[in-house]
């Protein structure tokens, strides 16, 4: 079929509408004294560390440029400078994210104590593999995670923190980075263009709305990122090969959308056959999905999909089982009448 080499006109639009809101945004805030355009600005910021994230994804799998060079000024272009997130902190993430889907300790996506805890086996303090540390199962962390199917969107909101963070964590780190200068380059040109438009604002409450405004818009993408696999089945322990594939349909979560939003899922919603097929190109994976079920039927299989609605309610429902167990492990809460009123629909 040809379809890892087809790589379509996907990426040239791409590029022209984060042009577009990036230009647009800059506009209403330099060219405009309303304080409703600059919130509108914010939003369109947000929106664009969205579209740029889908970019430094696909380029991070396989090279969307013509070259390699061009690919990797792709990757430092959306990731570092647009976004602000270091290409080689997510590169080393999401390798591991890839190899062990859903394994508790070894799935950095999956490892998010004290604030979540998608399975009781987090209770026991397991050890993270990939951040080389016990994640422990503390009374701080106890009591955040009893309550993480109220804060989960909250925090989804201002996700974006962590990214920062972790981003300057490894940068700064004595861990082997390849062309550590270009990622720190990056991240500076982002830190100063962002500051210097925030800072075009009249005074700091504009200030302070236009960044949280810009955090809450990118927090979509979180939320995305956590559908897809919080609410699938999770294991302890490294993959094997021999049940690689099978771990790999087990621990995702594909959702079922209309061909004109696939802008907006940016190629998650084909997760199953995203990890199956990690190098080809997300204007593709539509195209093999149907294969891709057959596949799953004949050989037994799951294949587990679910309209976005869906998909958060049973990511909400896997926080919330968990959450109770959490109240539940040391000393129960009592359950009388006003309990289970207040928790049956939490």
């Amino acid at each position: 079929m040809g379809l890892f080499e087809k790589k379509g006109h996907g990426l040239f639009i791409s590029f022209c509408f984060i042009a577009i809101l990036f230009s647009v945004s800059v506009y209403g805030v330099l060219c405009s004294e309303s304080t409703w355009v600059h919130l509108l600005s914010a939003g369109l910021i947000g929106f664009l560390w969205i579209q740029s994230g889908w970019i430094g994804h696909d380029s991070g799998h396989y090279q969307v440029m013509p070259t390699k060079g061009l690919n990797r000024f792709a990757q430092i272009l959306t990731g570092n400078c647009l976004a602000g997130i270091s290409i080689a902190w997510w590169n080393w993430n999401h390798t591991a994210h890839h190899i062990a889907c859903n394994s508790l300790d070894f799935d950095p996506d999956l490892q998010h104590l004290p604030l979540f805890a998608v399975s009781s086996k987090f209770f026991s303090s397991l050890t993270s593999y990939f951040y080389e540390r016990k994640m422990s199962f503390d009374p701080i962390a106890r009591f955040l995670v009893s309550y993480q199917h109220w804060t989960f969107y909250p925090v989804m909101c201002f996700a974006r923190i962590y990214l920062f963070a972790q981003s300057f964590i490894l940068l700064c780190s004595k861990r082997k980075v390849p062309n550590r200068g270009q990622e720190i380059a990056g991240l500076v040109v982002f830190w100063i263009w962002y500051s210097l438009l925030v800072s075009f604002l009249p005074n700091w409450g504009e200030r302070i709305m236009f960044v949280i405004a810009s955090f809450v818009v990118s927090g979509i993408q979180h939320v995305q990122f956590c559908l897809n696999h919080f609410s699938s089945s999770v294991y302890v322990g490294p993959p094997s090969v021999n049940d690689w594939l099978e771990l790999q349909t087990r621990g995702t979560l594909d959702i079922t959308s209309p061909s004109w939003m696939d802008w907006f899922h940016g190629g998650l919603q084909f997760q199953v056959e995203h990890h199956l097929f990690p190098r080809l190109p997300r204007c593709h994976l539509r195209k093999i999905s149907p294969i891709v079920k057959e596949l799953c039927k004949k050989h037994n299989l799951p294949y587990n999909s679910a309209p976005f609605w869906k998909a958060n309610a049973l990511t909400m429902r896997t926080l919330r089982n968990a959450a109770l167990q959490a109240r539940d492990l040391t000393s129960p809460v009592p359950r009388n009448l006003v309990w289970e009123a207040v928790h049956t629909h939490g």
